[in-house]
């Protein structure tokens, strides 16, 4: 007799657990370095977005009146009436302007262009004003990050310690814990690394253009300054006569 054999059911394969990165449950069960080192970074990260748009806004507004005052100043034919237009504007060329004005009447080229050179150091000075804690950031959040790694990891192998396993529902959070913080030092110092090069190629920009405006000036400077000395040489004989 021929006794039939059920046929297997097929089983179907239990579905993996969905894993998912929980930032806020690791952070619940960092150790108070970690914790501290993660508010540092996420600050950080803040203050680059807001130093880069106030940057932005800096120069934008900077080339903006600088590009009015520029147009004005093609139109002046004499010194003096440079002058006076400079008087009126709050330009970053009117201040070179003023410097040339105030303090280079008379004076010879190579003084006229030392007053220059020096009024533009302060303008490029006042354009880059706060991306030394940008080049900061960029350099400094990924060790920072790297710190609080370092302290994670210490603090994971003395949990497997006092947990005598080395299993991995006991390892695997601490080290998450200990590696999530260099993710935020590299979250933190790449914006930074890209806002400092390209706002700094924009304030270098500015500058080579306000230097290439303030050779005109001090040309027109000079000129008037060999003008009035020509002119003052037959007064001069006359008088002697």
């Amino acid at each position: 007799m021929t006794f039939l054999q059920p046929s297997a059911v097929p089983v179907a394969p239990a579905e993996a657990p969905t894993v998912k990165l929980d930032l806020l449950g690791l952070m619940q069960s960092a150790a108070w370095p970690v914790r501290i080192t993660v508010a540092l970074l996420v600050l950080c990260s803040l203050l680059v977005w807001v130093i880069a748009a106030l940057k932005l806004m800096q120069l934008a507004r900077l080339r903006s009146i600088e590009g009015e005052f520029e147009r004005r100043a093609r139109r002046a034919g004499t010194a003096g009436e440079l002058s006076e237009l400079a008087g009126r504007g709050g330009a970053p060329g009117a201040r070179v302007v003023s410097a040339l004005f105030s303090r280079g009447g008379g004076a010879p080229i190579e003084r006229l262009r030392a007053l220059a050179d020096r009024a533009i150091l302060s303008e490029g000075q006042s354009a880059r004003a706060l991306m030394w804690f940008l080049a900061f950031i960029a350099s400094g959040a990924p060790f920072i990050g790297l710190f609080g790694t370092v302290y994670g990891i210490m603090d994971a192998f003395v949990r497997i310690g006092a947990a005598k396993t080395a299993s991995l529902p006991v390892v695997a959070p601490a080290i998450g814990e200990a590696l999530i913080t260099t993710a935020i030092g590299l979250a933190a110092a790449i914006p930074a690394v890209f806002f400092y090069n390209w706002i700094d190629k924009r304030v270098g920009d500015f500058v080579d253009d306000l230097e290439a405006s303030a050779a005109e000036w001090v040309a027109l400077f000079a000129e008037q300054g060999a003008a009035a000395a020509d002119s003052a040489i037959p007064l001069v004989g006359h008088a002697r006569r």
